[in-house]
Order: C-alpha cells, then structure tokens, then sequence
C-alpha cells in the first residue's frame, strides 16, 4: 500500500487511462517525454561546457588586445 492506494486501485486507473488515451498515444506520450529529457540533459551539458568557452574567448580577446598593444608600442618606437 503506497499512501493509501493499493496495488489494485493504480492497475484500475492504469487500465482506465489506456481505454481513453489508447496504446499508440501513450507510446507517443512517451517517445516525447524521452525526447524532452534528453534535450533537457543536453542543454544542461551544454551550459556547463559554456564557461570553458568564455574562458577560451576571453583568452583570445586578451592576446588580440596584447598584440595590438605591442603594433601600437612599436609604432610609437619608431616615431
């Protein structure tokens, strides 16, 4: 007995939800469910992925304002 609802009464609502819904959409129903937590598991991948980009670019963003740091010192040498 799980919170007052036995065994019995789940396989009774069970039984009374593939009679309105029918087996194919409840297949469907689950396909689909499927799909959305796989999505959901990707996108949460994803985000944890993200700062190592960001840090990636911000690497890039620093060594291009280096580099344009040094063009500017050398050209201010040569004048």
């Amino acid at each position: 007995m799980i919170g007052g609802i036995s065994i019995w009464q789940l396989l009774i609502i069970l039984a009374i939800i593939v009679l309105l819904f029918g087996t194919k959409k409840l297949r469907n129903i689950g396909g689909d469910l499927g799909n959305a937590v796989k999505g959901f598991k990707k996108a949460v991948s994803d985000d944890d992925n993200k700062p190592d980009a960001k840090s990636d670019d911000a690497k890039i963003s620093e060594s291009k304002q280096q580099a344009e740091e040094n063009s500017s010192q050398k050209d201010k040498d040569k004048v």
